[in-house]
């Protein structure tokens, strides 16, 4: 799911983890020889799907039933991280990339690799690997955002000539830049010119040709990957300055300040909903983006638009691909109704209701037709959330303190975008204080 920055923010707010024993449901069955298990969640249609697929696995296992909690998003992890400590969290809870590092190595999440050792196979590797840390993997892969894609308006890459799925950029070699040019004749002014003509006026801008900004999962984890780059090393600390990442900065900077093809920092740095709004209102031709925002542009779009791949760089197609697992209370009694909850959780039949429902991508493999068939029912080809869309990833933000290195990098990187502060300055700045903030 996608990685707000409320997410990030938040995640600064994690408090010491007490040991402790949980609350909620009685610990043994209820009178009626039935063990009620918990869980909470923060979407409202996938918890709607949860209720189908819980219905059928009680059916399968009359002696569980599984209670579903929705906590709104902006409220969740602040409520979580208090219950954990205080004893009273839920039996399995939904976890980002932001808080399960913290969790997993306060001992308070079941060991899902050795529970449910040989039954990884069948979920998204990407998954996989974001939630594996210390060599075993700490929930089931639930939802996934699949790899991000590039949305556009029909009309307007058509009075371009512009074709969406072959655009290819490039930030040393511009002959193999086929994306830069296509910007600049999707861009136009008040007066009706595109960025490529003379006397192109960009204070005056009615339609830009791409979304470049201050965006870390649909816009520059992707254009670092497909450089070649890396934005953390192994050990989760911050790699800004190498060259492949910084030319990618700087590529996307160019993009905002001197080619002025996307909207200025100082609408995008803070609202990070400004451009896909700009897209809606027939103000953007290209979008890059990911499945969480592909119900918004079914819902809000009042023009032809498609699905292209992602951007290809010099390395490729490369997707960042975050995801969402189910983590199992490893300090609750009721640990072997969890194990089978957790096994249904993961398991194609189990995880089908999700996808059918077009509610969100499952992790698991097997089960996601049923989302790419809910939309393709409704006209939309989704193909490119998939392999089709490439197979090389960038890995997602890791590390039980990355909340705390991006609330100190991002100011800065802010600067850099908005051309305030020079790439290679801004980056070694802005990694000296994400480094300072693990530490």
């Amino acid at each position: 799911m996608r990685l707000s920055r409320r997410a990030v923010l938040a995640a600064t707010l994690l408090v010491p983890l007490a040991a402790c024993s949980p609350a909620g449901p009685d610990d043994g069955p209820a009178a009626d020889g039935v063990t009620t298990v918990s869980m909470r969640v923060w979407d409202d249609q996938v918890a709607a799907a949860y209720e189908k697929s819980f219905a059928e696995f009680s059916t399968q296992n009359p002696d569980i039933r599984v209670q579903i909690r929705t906590v709104p998003y902006a409220d969740y992890f602040t409520g979580l991280t208090l219950d954990v400590a205080s004893g009273t969290a839920d039996d399995i809870y939904w976890l980002n990339t932001s808080y399960f590092g913290a969790l997993a190595d306060g001992g308070k999440l079941i060991d899902v690799g050795r529970e449910l050792a040989g039954e990884s196979g069948g979920w998204v590797p990407a998954a996989v690997q974001q939630y594996t840390r210390a060599g075993t993997l700490w929930g089931v892969p639930a939802l996934t955002d699949g790899r991000i894609v590039v949305y556009y308006n029909k009309a307007m890459v058509d009075a371009a000539g512009v074709d969406p799925a072959n655009l290819t950029w490039n930030p040393t070699n511009p002959a193999a830049d086929t994306f830069l040019p296509a910007a600049r004749r999707l861009t136009r002014d008040g007066a009706g010119r595109t960025a490529d003509q003379p006397g192109f006026d960009p204070g005056s801008v009615t339609q830009y040709g791409f979304n470049a900004a201050r965006d870390l999962q649909a816009i520059y984890y992707n254009f670092i990957g497909s450089n070649g780059g890396r934005f953390q090393a192994p050990d989760d600390t911050f790699a800004m300055t190498e060259p492949a990442t910084e030319q990618a900065f700087s590529y996307l900077v160019d993009l905002i300040n001197t080619q002025h093809v996307s909207p200025p920092a100082a609408a995008t740095n803070d609202n990070p909903d400004f451009s896909r709004d700009q897209f809606l209102q027939g103000k953007m031709a290209l979008f890059q983006s990911g499945t969480y925002n592909l119900k918004n542009i079914d819902d809000g779009a009042t023009f032809d638009w498609g699905i292209a791949p992602l951007l290809a760089g010099p390395a490729g197609r490369v997707s960042v691909v975050n995801s969402v697992i189910a983590a199992g209370n490893a300090d609750s009694p009721r640990h072997e109704a969890i194990l089978r909850v957790l096994r249904w959780l993961g398991s194609e039949q189990g995880a089908s209701f999700v996808g059918a429902e077009g509610a969100a991508l499952p992790a698991v493999s097997a089960a996601q037709k049923g989302y790419f068939d809910y939309w393709t029912a409704r006209g939309v080809d989704t193909r490119y959330f998939g392999a089709d869309g490439g197979t090389a990833t960038i890995p997602a933000p890791s590390g039980p303190k990355f909340g705390a290195g991006a609330t100190a990098f991002e100011p800065i990187l802010n600067d850099v975008f908005a051309g305030r502060t020079p790439v290679p300055q801004g980056l070694q700045a802005a990694q000296d204080a994400g480094n300072a903030a693990l530490r």
